[in-house]
Formats: C-alpha cells, sequence, structure tokens
C-alpha cells in the first residue's frame, strides 16, 4: 500500500515545526512588529567626471551576486550618474524599478527613510548614497555606530524592529 502524499507532507511539516524551522515569507516578522532590512552601499568607482570606471561597472555586476539572496524588493538611488550606474545592473537582475530620490543631505535623510519605513516596512531595501558624509548620517539615522559604508564595496546590512537595537552587518562585495 503507497502511503497518502498529503500524509507525508504533514509529518514533514510536523517535523519542521518541531525543531524550529517554519514557513517565513519575505515579509518578515518578529514579535514586536515587522522586521525591515536595509543594505546600504556607497556608488562604485568613479572618475574625475563623475562617471562610473570600468571598475566600477564590474563592481556594480559583483552587488547582484552580492545580495541576489536578500529578496530585494525595493532600490533607492538619488538621481546621479554614478549612483543609478552603480544599481542599474542588479535593477535589471530583479525586474525591479530604481526609485529615484533626490540628492541625499542631512535634510532629505529623514523624509527617505520615513518613505522607505512606510512603503517598504517588513522589506528589504538597496539604499546607494555618496561618501561624502551623507552615509554616515544615513548610518547613524539608521541606528549604526562609528563611520558608515565610505569605502568602495563596503556593504552594511541594517536589521530594523520597532523594538531593540538595530542590527548591523558589515561586509565587502566586488573586486
Amino acid at each position: 500500500m503507497q502511503p497518502n502524499t498529503h500524509s507525508i507532507a504533514y509529518s514533514i511539516f510536523l517535523i519542521l515545526l518541531l525543531y524550529g524551522v517554519g514557513y517565513t515569507d519575505s515579509k518578515e516578522t518578529s514579535a514586536s512588529g515587522p522586521v525591515t532590512t536595509i543594505i546600504l552601499i556607497r556608488h562604485a568607482e568613479r572618475d574625475n567626471f563623475f562617471n562610473i570606471t570600468e571598475q566600477g561597472g564590474e563592481r556594480a555586476k559583483a552587488l547582484v551576486k552580492a545580495v541576489n539572496d536578500f529578496e530585494i524588493t525595493a532600490i533607492y538611488s538619488p538621481d546621479l550618474g554614478r549612483n543609478v550606474d552603480t544599481v542599474r545592473p542588479l535593477a535589471n537582475h530583479l525586474k525591479i524599478d530604481i526609485t529615484l530620490t533626490p540628492r541625499i543631505t542631512k535634510s532629505s535623510i529623514d523624509r527617505i527613510i520615513n518613505q522607505i519605513n512606510t512603503t517598504h516596512a517588513g522589506e528589504v531595501v538597496l539604499l546607494v548614497g555618496n561618501g561624502s558624509g551623507n552615509l554616515r548620517s544615513l548610518h547613524h539615522r539608521l541606528g549604526g555606530q562609528g563611520d558608515g559604508p565610505d569605502q568602495y564595496g563596503e556593504l552594511f546590512i541594517y536589521t530594523i524592529t520597532d523594538r531593540g537595537p538595530v542590527k548591523v552587518v558589515k561586509s565587502r562585495y566586488g573586486p
């Protein structure tokens, strides 16, 4: 007699539940509410004319591989060529539009963060900025300590909940 496929699936579900493994969708939540993840990077290498270089193009391609498993639902970028060119390969790969923001300044940071928190609560968002101190301000506004991502290829991942400290993971990507 062959086992019923529904009973096999139910048994597997019970085993996974027993060992603390369960299904989650891309909108992660905690006991205190949605868990939002923001990935913050600096644009790729640029030349003196503010265009990304060949190495910057390679770094932009490497970004796709570096964040592929994050289930990114939105990409935010200032309307500057070097920033957009850094995230364009990722946006094309994910088939999502880039949300253009005004140039990131200390006065626009709260508006951008509030837009992300309101529109993308419980999701994963990538935000690209510039190394002029704006990334440091963003880093601190998101709950980070010390310096933010100011070097090419630095990747900071912020896990934000309604309660408790923000968790920040620092990483690198690209050549």
